[in-house]
């Protein structure tokens, strides 16, 4: 039977073999979601190699490579109340989705919920795993889990309602860092964010892609969005930190110079955060600085 409370968005491209495996797992777990699929623009057959082996999936064929935007164009087309998004060399664990869902409907006042990874072949948890457990953002006593400032896209479940009220994913980020600023826009809104670790999505990093272009739009995302949201100080010590902390080569160099060349508009968009998240953020600042899962971003 299917669960009314949920649908899965995958965005893909280029990855046809792994994402006919995460499919076969997505469209065999118990709560039996739809599953909509958006192909940003590949050209290895994968549009038709979804609708041939899967066609009970949704899939649409875009054009150009959208990015994350790619979710946005799936949730406008969403009718239950949340929404789970996977890569497509994510999955979620059969009967994670409903317990994801099961703490929105008892938590109202919770955006999102972004599970436990563990990384295939092992099992092992994700790196970034302590931070989020430990996490020491403030939040009020009965949330599911530790409060969060930002979402791991990959592996979360929002509610459709708070994600359309922030705005979705950001046109100008593409792909790469894109979650922090949407998930900033929540908590500026009043929602929190959670992690809980009775929702497990697994991980299986893909092999097809480009670590130092990946890098470079994490470091240059990373500064638009302190630049962005943060309040002056605090933009300053972020830029310093990261900029320390990232190799000093070309793909840094040119993320910083992409950075600096898309000032005018950040200027004209900035919009701190209120007190109260800001505070939030300097709370995380030293977990995010040891953390071995963010070394290309500081």
């Amino acid at each position: 039977m299917t669960d009314p409370r949920m649908t899965v968005v995958i965005i893909t491209r280029n990855r046809c073999g792994e994402l006919l495996h995460v499919l076969g797992r997505m469209t065999s777990v118990p709560e039996g979601p739809r599953v909509i699929v958006m192909d940003n623009g590949s050209t290895d057959g994968t549009a038709s190699a979804v609708a041939e082996a899967f066609p009970g999936v949704e899939v649409t064929a875009l054009r150009d490579n959208l990015g994350a935007v790619a979710r946005n164009l799936a949730v406008e087309r969403v009718t239950t109340p949340y929404v789970a998004f996977c890569d497509d060399d994510t999955w979620w664990e059969p009967g994670s989705l409903a317990r994801a869902a099961d703490h929105l409907d008892a938590h109202p006042t919770v955006a999102s919920v972004t599970a436990l990874i563990r990384v295939e072949p092992d099992g092992t948890e994700d790196p970034i795993t302590p931070e989020l457990r430990h996490s020491p953002v403030p939040g009020p006593d009965g949330l599911p889990g530790p409060a969060l400032l930002g979402i791991l896209a990959g592996a979360s479940m929002l509610r459709v309602s708070a994600f359309r009220e922030a705005g979705g994913f950001s046109e100008r980020l593409g792909f790469g860092g894109e979650e922090e600023l949407l998930s900033l826009d929540l908590a500026a809104a009043g929602w929190w964010l959670c992690w809980t670790e009775d929702v497990v999505v697994h991980h299986a990093a893909s092999t097809v892609r480009d670590p130092r272009s990946r890098r470079r739009r994490g470091i240059r995302n990373t500064l638009w969005t302190a630049w962005l949201r943060r309040p002056g100080l605090d933009a300053v010590r972020r830029t310093g930190t990261l900029l320390r902390s990232v190799p000093r080569d070309a793909a840094s160099a040119a993320a910083v110079a992409e950075a600096v060349r898309g000032l005018p508009w950040v200027l004209r968009e900035r919009r701190p955060v209120p007190a109260r998240v800001a505070f939030g953020l300097r709370l995380l600042e030293d977990s995010q600085r040891r953390s071995p899962a963010r070394r290309y971003v500081g």
